[in-house]
């Protein structure tokens, strides 16, 4: 399924009690890039269908704010992912959510920077989780 996600996805009102970005009259929409389902770990994970963003008359499908993250973090792009917790989601209702999908990305070469970016969002909540996932394994 192709749909909208990282910086766009953040910027387009989702049904999660989550912030989004605020920088949406700063962005290009009318040269959008579209990402592809099938070819993420997350599958059609936090992906909501036909919703109306800025400039379009269409329809498109468009990753919610945890989902538009997500792909940030297995994309590498941890610049634009920063201030996952406090500024993009701000509120930790999601925590376990988000861990438990970012555990998919577990096999990416990049993981450890993955994991050193987890912990500077999460701190000792993302410790805590690894910690029981591993005796889970």
């Amino acid at each position: 399924m192709q749909y909208i996600s990282g910086l766009y996805g953040l910027n387009v009102n989702c049904k999660l009690d989550t912030c989004g970005d605020w920088h949406c009259s700063a962005l290009d929409w009318k040269n959008l890039s579209l990402w592809d389902s099938d070819k993420s770990v997350f599958g059609n994970y936090g992906i909501e269908l036909n919703k109306t963003i800025p400039e379009h008359e269409e329809k498109y499908n468009v990753a919610n704010h945890i989902r538009s993250l997500l792909d940030l973090i297995a994309i590498g792009n941890f610049g634009l992912a920063q201030g996952m917790r406090e500024d993009f989601i701000g509120n930790d209702q999601y925590n376990q959510e988000i861990f438990a999908q970012i555990y998919k990305l577990e096999e990416l070469p990049i993981w450890e920077e993955i994991d050193d970016f987890m912990k500077s969002e999460y701190y000792y909540e993302w410790d805590k989780y690894k910690a029981e996932w591993s005796r889970n394994k």
